[in-house]
């Protein structure tokens, strides 16, 4: 792995015991991969990879190699479920980011009255190539941690179409 650098950081963990992690960053995106209890490379005897760190520099790299976030699961009855995390009152509607834990999307209406829902779903619809009536908002609807189940799509074709349209 090329790595643009490694630092040192000492933190408690659930025993109240001082861990000490050399941590490993990707050379070109600077995402926290790894990190080992040992300085010296030869001596750690375990490396630590970050959870879902992986599937996240896949996806910048080479989305089609990159498994599908656990955040778009594919459901029974050719369902598939997008959990989304949404920032209202932003300058525009983006999509964001794609990671494991959620799909963050921004837009421009306030939350109140419902609108920024709306609006979410009308984005949703463009992104995705779906109609609106192939959209359900699961969960969600008076907080920022929403649910959406779409239809006529595998969780695949979701997650490259949302990757498509990011922007950070």
């Amino acid at each position: 792995m090329k790595q643009k650098k490694i630092w040192k950081k000492e933190s408690r963990c659930g025993e109240g015991k001082l861990e000490r992690q050399f941590r490993m960053s990707c050379a070109s995106c600077e995402l926290l991969v790894c990190y080992r209890s040992e300085e010296d490379l030869e001596l750690a005897s375990f490396i630590y990879i970050v959870d879902g760190a992986l599937s996240s520099v896949a996806a910048e790299t080479n989305p089609q190699d990159a498994p599908v976030p656990p955040c778009i699961s594919q459901l029974e009855g050719g369902l598939v479920q997008v959990a989304i995390e949404v920032e209202d009152r932003a300058q525009r509607s983006a999509i964001t980011r794609v990671n494991a834990d959620d799909v963050r999307v921004s837009v421009a209406a306030p939350a109140a009255h419902g609108e920024a829902n709306n609006e979410l779903l009308e984005f949703m619809g463009k992104v995705l190539g779906l109609r609106l009536s192939q959209m359900t908002l699961q969960r969600g609807w008076n907080n920022k941690s929403k649910l959406l189940v779409v239809e006529d799509l595998t969780a695949r074709q979701a997650y490259e179409k949302l990757l498509e349209a990011v922007q950070p």
